[in-house]
């Protein structure tokens, strides 16, 4: 993963490509990003983002996740591959870990979840990489975050383990097994 310290090395070039197929909200944003002295085009699809990517790849990015003809994942993979420097932000309105990770992972600068406002997506763009959380040295094992979590769901439910197995929907006596488990590292 190649990390973005500043913005792209050409601070006059700012060429921006809104990928998004809810043609309402990227007109929206494509002015509001005018009015901040952004070089606008759009795209509706995969397919019209890399193309246009092919065509001049653009400093930034404003790439909606789901399209009707695929991910926008293949749009920033692309952007990375032609443009490695440049700035690329991940829209959904269908957020999951799983996600955010592979976008970044891909070169996402940043993962907004919709409805996200053109403040929000130009702080996004414009941000410094110190404005990030740092990784951690040693980041919890996935069985560690999941014992945390049923931890959690366990307190929620009053330390009820019928409760915390429905709502979990998980078998009661699997739950009961994993409380009498110390915890992972």
């Amino acid at each position: 993963m190649m990390d973005n310290p500043a913005p792209p090395s050409d601070a006059s070039d700012k060429t921006l490509l809104i990928v998004d197929d809810d043609k309402p909200f990227q007109t929206r944003l494509a002015r509001a990003m005018e009015q901040r002295g952004f070089l606008v085009r759009t795209a509706d699809s995969v397919a019209e983002g890399i193309t246009e990517i092919t065509r001049s790849p653009p400093s930034y990015a404003v790439i909606d996740l789901r399209l009707q003809d695929g991910s926008g994942l293949d749009v920033m993979s692309q952007l990375k591959e032609r443009r490695p420097e440049a700035r690329g932000i991940i829209l959904t309105g269908y957020g999951n870990i799983a996600t955010a990770v592979t976008a970044v992972k891909l070169g996402a600068f940043d993962y907004l979840a919709k409805p996200a406002d053109a403040d929000e997506i130009y702080n996004a763009l414009i941000a410094a990489r110190h404005d990030k959380a740092e990784l951690p040295e040693n980041p919890m094992s996935a069985d560690r975050v999941r014992w945390e979590h049923i931890q959690r769901i366990y307190e929620l439910c009053g330390r009820n383990v019928s409760e915390t197995a429905r709502r979990l929907n998980m078998h009661r006596r699997t739950l009961q097994r994993i409380l009498a488990k110390r915890a992972p590292r």
